[in-house]
């Protein structure tokens, strides 16, 4: 049965590291102490191990040992044994092309639906979706597809921001860019707030955090759900 926690951010404003998610993670990881960590994704980046330390800092607040997944020999076989799985998040389009290079992409989708635990924030959840194509990265590489994991059947936009008309920007926003997304693909998209994330136990998809979210399908207008909302029937 699938277990998943899929986070928009891996920090709050004010807060450490993974600091506002600790005690679900405490529940989440509880049949585990290790942590196999996939730190790809190198926000700023930063080396695998740079990454990984931040998040071995983390992890040891609740009493869980971190391993990165580039510490392993066989990287593909540590995913297949590993009992908790931790993506981190950065940039979508460099995680998506590594995991295709190292051919981890199957593994990665056989081991979440065979039931290893699964924590993504930002990128990590990015590439549960059905692609990367709503990720807020840039395409600084180019990776083989753009076609993610596919584990939930429809797309994330993490640190979804709502439009502002006090600021100066006259850019694109969200709203508008998954507009554009949406002229060219059909998959609906769930825009996650900051503090947000989605609970997955087997094929219930349950929205968390105390915010809400914003759901974007092909020719609909976007609409607000609540916290605690189940997604399970939306595609």
């Amino acid at each position: 049965m699938k277990k998943l926690l899929i986070a928009s951010t891996s920090t709050l404003h004010n807060s450490g590291y993974l600091d506002y998610m600790l005690e679900a993670l405490i529940v989440f990881f509880k049949s585990t102490e290790n942590i196999v960590f996939v730190a790809y994704a190198r926000p700023s980046g930063l080396t695998l191990t740079a990454y990984t330390e931040i998040v071995r800092k983390a992890f040891n607040k609740i009493g869980k040992k971190v391993i990165g997944l580039h510490e392993f020999k066989n990287p593909e076989k540590a995913l297949i044994k590993a009992k908790g799985i931790f993506v981190g998040g950065g940039n979508s389009f460099v995680l998506l092309n590594e995991l295709y290079k190292l051919n981890l992409m199957q593994t990665l989708k056989s081991v979440i639906l065979s039931g290893t635990p699964y924590l993504g924030t930002s990128a990590g959840g990015n590439i549960c979706g059905q692609s990367i194509g709503t990720s807020n990265d840039m395409p600084i590489v180019y990776p083989p597809s753009f076609e993610a994991l596919g584990i939930i059947p429809f797309n994330i936009n993490p640190h979804y921001i709502d439009p502002n008309p006090e600021r100066k920007h006259m850019g694109e926003t969200r709203a508008t860019r998954i507009k554009e997304f949406h002229h060219y693909n059909s998959q609906s998209v769930l825009g996650l707030r900051e503090g947000s994330y989605l609970e997955i136990n087997g094929d219930k998809i349950l929205l968390k955090g105390s915010l809400k979210a914003c759901v974007f399908k092909q020719g609909v207008l976007r609409y607000e759900i609540d916290s605690g909302t189940d997604l399970s029937s939306f595609k």
